[in-house]
């Protein structure tokens, strides 16, 4: 088998447990945003896999745009510095905006990125991310729906890649090395 063969040292979160995380956070943020339009900001390529099935989960009217931002080229470490590969194509003056991210580390990307989209005056602009690592965080950041706080370990699985391998398993694993 495939994965027999990968540097993986362990299954961090199991599909099933992605799931039954992913529905809960669908239940929040339905709730949260009872009665509003959601626009959802899907941050590429990472968070696609999980944004595709919290959409699913959502009992609400919902638009979507991506943006793709790149701050690790094909390193494991952060350089600090973001570049926008892909804007959003829509307007998000006005709307209530939910930033979807696979993973919090730093923070530096996601800070920089909440600055540049509160400049186009949404009407609220809130964060989900699938996992958290707050032991790295280098700056303040308020997380509104957070599926898993992990500790600090390199991931991949479910979205997340190292040199763009792995995003397609189905569980979030750890990466030896």
């Amino acid at each position: 088998m495939w994965l027999e063969k990968q540097p993986l040292t362990e299954v961090l979160i199991s599909k099933k447990e992605l799931a039954q995380k992913v529905e809960q956070l669908g239940d929040q943020i339905t709730r949260y945003y009872r009665g509003k339009e959601l626009f959802l900001v899907i941050i590429l390529k990472g968070s696609l896999v999980f944004a595709a099935d919290l959409m699913r989960c959502l009992d609400l009217p919902v638009t979507i745009d991506f943006m793709s931002i790149s701050s690790y080229g094909n390193g494991s470490i952060s350089s600090g510095d973001i570049k926008i590969v892909k804007d959003l194509a829509a307007d998000i003056g006005g709307k209530d905006v939910l930033i979807v991210e696979d993973i919090i580390d730093s923070g530096n990307t996601l800070a920089k990125l909440q600055s540049i989209l509160q400049k186009r005056h949404p009407n609220s602009l809130k964060i989900c991310t699938l996992l958290d690592k707050p032991s790295r965080r280098q700056v303040d950041m308020q997380v509104d729906f957070c599926g898993f706080t992990i500790e600090d370990k390199f991931v991949v699985g479910y979205g997340l890649d190292f040199a763009e391998q792995y995003r397609h398993l189905p569980f979030i694993g750890v990466l030896n090395g």
